[in-house]
């Protein structure tokens, strides 16, 4: 689900914050369902257990950062057409922080990508 170029990046990410290095990490890549309203913009990848860490949108305006499995993820099918559920969207670009992500998601009850919310975001952090 998750190319391996974009897993280095997390598992990177992830040996960095294990190492006292911890960072306020851009989001590397945007799953989401395709046939519902979940969104999970993860930045971070523990290689041995395939868990990640990220922010967690299951769609019921409670968005929060979280880990989740990428195994149970790419488990999810589709009842009927037995397709997987979740993808990724190859045109995600994390262009901020994770804090600053989760800062809008938290007002907008919702993941969001719209520049103007979260730039408004990044100047209430930076209060």
């Amino acid at each position: 689900m998750i190319p391996q170029n974009l897993r280095e990046i997390m598992i990177h990410n992830a040996q960095e914050v294990q190492n006292d290095l911890a960072k306020d990490h851009a989001p590397v890549v945007k799953l989401h369902s395709k046939y519902g309203k979940a969104i999970w913009l993860l930045s971070e990848l523990d290689a041995a257990n395939n868990i990640a860490f990220g922010l967690c949108d299951l769609a019921q305006g409670k968005p929060e950062l979280s880990y989740v499995s990428i195994t149970d993820l790419e488990s999810i099918k589709h009842a009927r057409l037995k397709v997987p559920m979740v993808e990724i969207d190859p045109a995600f670009d994390g262009k901020y922080p994770m804090s600053i992500y989760l800062e809008a998601a938290k007002v907008n009850k919702r993941v969001t990508e719209d520049e103007a919310m979260l730039r408004e975001a990044s100047l209430r952090l930076a209060l």
